[in-house]
């Protein structure tokens, strides 16, 4: 396309640093491929060649074997998808109860700032590990009236209740980022306390927290396997029991690739969002 006698157009010393620069961006990237490249082959070079290996291939890595475990456990996994999309928004709305309620300056809910408190340290100071055993054998075990004596269910409200204290400092924190003049603009236009928290405190917060929010939640996904200790037949319980079984342990392999393909999609898109989140922070939109 013919340009105007008055366009502007580059200098010559302009074109040659942007050929300089070029070249600088092909040899940085060719430098990478070629050391990325050098040593993962360096290191499967190591493994291949270590003393052990065809005992390791045999027992982690048997093609046969992972055929005829997977559709075992991939049946089983779905378990693990189910409670993850379960407790998701359990945890959401209950940690988010307890943020609001610890962040509470009224006298009169001096008590709820108390067991607000109170559960975070508990939930939070207790291995989720051990509080999925204690609740899920532990409340089967009173008998009680009225409630269920499934341990799926119990093990997934011990999940529910470790996260959401994890979670609900996640949320404290957002709502105390948000600047008091924010606050005070919404007290200035007739809003009360509930309503200027509803309206103006908490969907900022929330927006700010987002990444972090995702983050737990890929934790999360990963310990749905902690069901399987309370005699769950989820994924990580299906190939314990196929590598029991058989006295081969590729299905454990086969199961670690499926959470990966679960939670691997989720962690990008953290990333991408702690981009976005950053940038409309710069851009004065947050």
């Amino acid at each position: 396309m013919p340009t105007s006698p008055g366009a502007w157009r580059p200098s010559e010393r302009e074109l040659a640093r942007r050929a300089e620069r070029r070249r600088l961006r092909v040899r940085r990237s060719g430098t990478a491929s070629a050391s990325t490249v050098v040593f993962f082959a360096l290191l499967g070079l190591g493994l291949v060649l270590s003393p052990g290996w065809e005992r390791v291939q045999e027992t982690f890595f048997s093609w046969s074997d992972a055929k005829e475990s997977f559709p075992l456990v991939l049946e089983a996994f779905w378990l693990n998808v189910r409670i993850f999309l379960v407790a998701e928004p359990a945890i959401l709305l209950l940690a988010l109860l307890v943020a609001i309620m610890r962040g509470t300056r009224s006298a009169w809910l001096a008590p709820a700032r108390i067991v607000a408190v109170a559960f975070t340290d508990v939930m939070r100071g207790i291995p989720t590990l051990l509080l999925v055993v204690l609740l899920g054998f532990g409340v089967p075990a009173l008998e009680l009236q009225g409630l269920t004596n499934d341990r799926l269910v119990w093990a997934t409200v011990a999940l529910i209740l470790s996260y959401s204290a994890y979670v609900a400092e996640v949320f404290r924190a957002g709502i105390e980022s948000i600047h008091p003049s924010q606050i005070a603009s919404a007290r200035a236009l007739g809003l009360g306390p509930v309503r200027t928290l509803r309206h103006v405190v908490v969907p900022q917060a929330v927006r700010r927290v987002v990444p972090p929010l995702l983050n737990d939640f890929i934790s999360l996904q990963k310990d749905t396997a902690l069901v399987s200790l309370v005699g769950a037949y989820d994924g990580v319980f299906a190939a314990r029991d196929y590598s029991a079984y058989n006295f081969n342990y590729t299905s454990l392999v086969v199961v670690s690739l499926l959470f990966i393909a679960l939670t691997v999609p989720l962690a990008r898109f953290t990333d991408w969002l702690q981009r976005r989140v950053m940038e409309r922070e710069r851009a004065g939109a947050l």
